[in-house]
């Protein structure tokens, strides 16, 4: 079995090179991922210690030159790109990573039409980066908090719909068991109380 059918989905990560200068990143093997880094047409040198990064995916990394230097030049690079990505693989998960909030109308406009897609600052805030260094029960429990927390006014309110985005979050890769036993330790810290089907929130509880 590979990696793209065990996890399902593969990650295809959007590197905005002008705006974010990772100088290396390291990769979970247990996923399948795809690497773009979108350089700017002034940008000449590149880190050996991400050029390294970028070797290990070998096929599965690209370098785009971005021609011209126009306003925003980069920004429509990508979402030409992403736009290509999409319709080869409409059920990928699409990570853009730039400090530019600009991004945020397409990836808004896109989620609401059921894209996975989300922006993140830097590359180690992927959750599924995160994910894959967390080992306890107690690691899960943090990261699950912090997702609701950054969810704002949009935090799932059923228990079954709760469950499927923790699921989401964690790649697809948690069994109901193991769903049930994280959604049950969270009421255990207090960080949620479930009224028959109904979840609320007290995500301050340490």
């Amino acid at each position: 079995m590979n990696n793209t059918e065990k996890n399902g989905r593969i990650n295809y990560i959007l590197i905005d090179y002008e705006n974010v200068q990772p100088a290396s990143f390291d990769l979970p093997k247990n996923y399948f991922f795809k690497v773009f880094i979108f350089v700017g047409a002034n940008q000449t040198k590149i880190p050996i210690e991400l050029v390294a990064s970028m070797q290990i995916l070998g096929s599965n990394a690209e370098y785009v030159r971005i021609e011209g230097n126009g306003k925003n030049a980069l920004d429509f690079h990508v979402a030409f790109y992403l736009g290509r990505m999409f319709e080869k693989d409409p059920t990928g998960y699409f990570h853009i990573i730039s400090k530019d909030s600009g991004f945020d109308i397409l990836v808004n406009h896109l989620r609401n039409k059921k894209v996975l897609i989300r922006r993140y600052d830097q590359i180690d805030d992927i959750p599924v980066l995160k994910i894959s260094d967390s080992k306890t029960i107690e690691e899960k429990i943090e990261l699950i908090v912090a997702y609701l927390v950054k969810r704002g006014n949009a935090k799932p309110k059923k228990v079954d719909t709760l469950s499927n985005s923790l699921n989401s979050l964690f790649m697809q890769a948690l069994s109901k068991n193991e769903l049930k036993m994280l959604i049950n330790k969270l009421t255990e810290k207090k960080y949620i109380t479930v009224e028959e089907s109904r979840v609320n929130y007290n995500l301050m509880v340490s």
